[in-house]
């Protein structure tokens, strides 16, 4: 992909740099800022404690949030996916199966999302931002089903039949079960943000990497994140949906604003506007 320029009209007097530049198709679009280290890591660390405080703020409506799950639970077998208990006690069988999904779950979300935030970071600084913003409205769109949708996990419903596999097999670094269980609202289970991050990651990497294993790698992320909230009864297959719905919406948040998808967008950040002398 070609890098985008900027030009001023001959004779102009004083041109000022301008966030806005047009593409090949004529249409205008706002031009990424060259992210600056400490600022993004301010922000990531404000906007992630803020989520957290938002998200657990929000009324633990756990009669509601029992309903609601016995709704989905009912929804699904009226859809013939209902599967999720099957996969649960299979994936429970084997212990060193699903104490590693354990920690896959409490652990990769956070460091998987947080290295593709530096890899941008570093070799993408012109598609950083939008890629960002896209990931930061997805967050906070997820926010509103947590209020308006209390939901509980599988392993929380009553007489579900389902295993919660922290507390089985006494597993460390999960806030969903166990002594830190009252750290978390446990009923914010729609829309599953670890899809909706996850996803974000492997679409993030298939579209950028240029290697092929990596781009595969991307792919495969998501894919076994779905494997693992359902095989540790954290989530429902339609929690994921809502994850998926999310991120769509971020996406598209992010081409308002910026005038194009975050991928097609310059690698580089384009140089600033140079005054024109007369």
């Amino acid at each position: 992909m070609g890098e985008m320029t900027v030009t001023t009209r001959e004779g102009r007097k004083g041109a000022t740099p301008s966030p806005i530049a047009e593409d090949r198709a004529g249409r205008r679009l706002r031009v990424p800022r060259r992210p600056r280290l400490w600022f993004e890591i301010l922000l990531i660390a404000v906007s992630y404690y803020t989520y957290s405080l938002i998200r657990n703020a929000v009324p633990e409506q756990k009669a509601q949030a029992l309903r609601n799950a016995d709704w989905i639970w009912r929804a699904e077998h009226s859809l013939g996916i209902a599967v999720e208990q099957a996969v649960n006690h299979a994936a429970n069988s084997v212990s060193w199966l699903i104490v590693g999904m354990n920690y896959y779950y409490a652990t990769l979300h956070f460091v998987i999302t947080l290295g593709v935030l530096v890899w941008l970071f570093r070799c993408h600084p012109g598609r950083y931002a939008a890629t960002r913003l896209a990931l930061f409205a997805t967050t906070a769109v997820a926010l509103v089903g947590y209020y308006f949708y209390p939901l509980a996990p599988p392993r929380l419903m009553s007489g579900g039949g389902f295993v919660d596999t922290v507390a089985v097999h006494q597993t460390w670094g999960s806030m969903a079960s166990g002594n830190l269980k009252n750290m978390s609202n446990q009923y914010a289970a729609m829309p599953s943000m670890h899809i909706g991050w996850s996803l974000w990651c492997g679409m993030t990497i298939f579209a950028l990497a240029s290697v092929p294993w990596v781009r595969v790698l991307g792919l495969l992320y998501p894919a076994l994140t779905l494997l693992v909230i359902v095989s540790t009864a954290n989530h429902f297959w339609l929690d994921a949906v809502g994850g998926v719905l999310c991120l769509a919406f971020g996406f598209a948040v992010a081409r308002a604003w910026y005038g194009a998808l975050p991928y097609a967008l310059p690698r580089l950040v384009p140089p600033p506007l140079m005054p024109v002398k007369a």
